[in-house]
């Protein structure tokens, strides 16, 4: 916090501005995103509703959502403060231009504010407007005021101490000059850090599938083909993470709800919404630039693949079972990437392999989000078509498919086609054991409630799962010999 300030008395009130102040986030984007979740072909109507005028934009968007007051992300430093001040006795004003329908339903859940100053259809709430309504009201010198941005930078130099909130670039240096009774709040954060947080750079580590039908072939010596593999892989990672911050940026109320995924920079508000919606085109367009370079195959692969994914992302998701079935196909659709990509088949036994077990992780993910419910006293999946009533179905489903993905493994090493590649295949027998140990483990552990949403995740940071891929790949390796 900075250190001039002058002594408030509690007779001056406290005019707060909502959007990147008083919460780390915008409602206007919010609200947009939330309509486009719920019916994408809205974004044609949005440049006619600008032609009208801001207001008149806000005001279509209210008419069809905006975002949940329990959810948005408060500055927790900046609303200590405010309570403080409040519990002391002082008067609280909300001074936004976010639509007055909007600002009087976060007031009303905050408890706070005295008086809502907002915006209505016909008349913006903002710059020199919100100046002159806090100036009439109060007087020259008789607020004070907090803010964030550039727009605030009119109302500074009537406010009796300038409050500046986790300031846009380069609006702190003007703020000062134009008020030197200030106060700052503003809490370093490192935003490269961030970005890579948020497009999720460990998730990648699912694309080593791309490798996989070289490796299983055993063309170890294909530099070519290991090289065009190497490309997807970082194709198809660019273009996983361009999913993650779509899907993060339609998901943001549902992720603040949850016990894990409220801690994302998107949604905790580490990283602001303009610069989540930049990073979307940036990561599509570096993913598909090299998949142009890889061949056209692999660029239709890829394009199936994005396609699928922003069904999810927008509704497949919501809808019991196909969500499941699904991402274990878009797994095996990186198997197939890396066929065409290398151009190596991927054998019709590795696929099948990769549907069950892929398909068990999956249930899985949903058992730990149900369960994760369950424990909150909650029945419902919010944004998902499941209820904590089906948690022993899902477990029963769930260990189905791995099973079912061990006998595959097992018909494989019995088939005729397994000598084509090892000479010793009786040792991948021991495979199997390693690969029911593993996988029985893994749905104990999510009975007891130890795994993570994404077991992905749980097994990067899981010792014995690092031990047992060691064992399998000694016993691989000693098979081929």
């Amino acid at each position: 916090m900075g250190n001039s300030v002058s002594n408030t008395k509690n007779n001056i009130p406290l005019c707060v501005d909502l959007d990147g102040t008083l919460i780390a986030s915008d409602t206007l984007l919010e609200s947009m995103l939330i309509a486009l979740k719920i019916n994408p072909f809205i974004l044609f109507l949005f440049p006619f509703w600008i032609l009208n005028g801001r207001a008149h934009f806000k005001a279509q968007i209210a008419k069809i959502t905006f975002p949940d007051p329990a959810s948005l992300p408060y500055h927790q430093d900046f609303m200590n403060y405010v309570l403080t001040e409040y519990k002391s006795g002082r008067e609280i004003v909300l001074a936004t231009a976010t639509l007055q329908p909007i600002a009087d339903r976060i007031a009303e859940h905050l408890g706070i504010f005295s008086k809502v100053l907002a915006s209505t259809p016909d008349h913006n709430l903002r710059d020199e407007k919100k100046r002159k309504a806090l100036v009439d009201l109060y007087g020259e010198k008789g607020f004070d005021y907090a803010g964030d941005s550039s727009a605030d930078l009119s109302v500074w130099p009537s406010a009796n101490l300038a409050i500046i909130v986790h300031p846009k670039n380069g609006v702190l240096t003007k703020a000062k000059q134009i008020n030197s009774n200030n106060l700052v709040f503003n809490k370093k954060r490192n935003l490269l850090k961030s970005i890579i947080k948020q497009i999720r750079v460990y998730q990648w580590i699912k694309n080593i599938l791309l490798f996989m039908p070289i490796l299983m072939a055993h063309r170890f010596a294909d530099f070519g083909g290991l090289i065009d593999a190497g490309l997807a892989f970082f194709s198809f990672s660019f273009t996983a993470s361009f999913v993650y911050v779509l899907n993060d940026l339609l998901d943001l109320e549902s992720d603040r709800k949850h016990p894990r995924k409220r801690f994302r920079p998107l949604a905790a508000g580490d990283i602001s919404i303009p610069l989540g919606i930049a990073l979307i085109p940036l990561l599509l367009i570096g993913g598909i630039a090299i998949a142009l370079v890889v061949n056209l195959q692999f660029l239709m692969i890829l394009m199936i693949y994005l396609l699928l994914t922003t069904l999810y992302s927008f509704k497949l998701k919501k809808i019991m079972m196909l969500d499941v079935i699904l991402l274990s196909g878009l797994y095996t659709i990186r198997l197939l990437a890396g066929s065409y990509a290398s151009g190596v088949e991927a054998s019709n036994w590795l696929l099948a392999f990769s549907i069950f077990i892929f398909l068990s992780l999956a249930f899985v993910k949903r058992y730990t989000e149900l369960n994760v419910k369950k424990q909150q006293n909650k029945n419902k999946l919010h944004g998902r078509g499941y209820s904590t009533d089906d948690l022993p179905i899902i477990r029963t489903l769930g260990t189905a498919s791995a099973y079912i993905s061990v006998l595959i493994l097992a018909l494989y090493i019995h088939s005729g086609t397994v000598s084509q590649f090892y000479s010793n295949p009786d040792l991948l027998w021991l495979v199997t054991l390693c690969l029911l140990y593993w996988i029985s483990r893994i749905w104990i552990l999510t009975g007891r409630g130890e795994i993570d949403d994404d077991p992905i995740v749980f097994t990067i940071k899981d010792k014995q799962s690092y031990f047992i891929g060691l064992i399998v790949a000694i016993l691989a390796i000693g098979a081929s010999l």
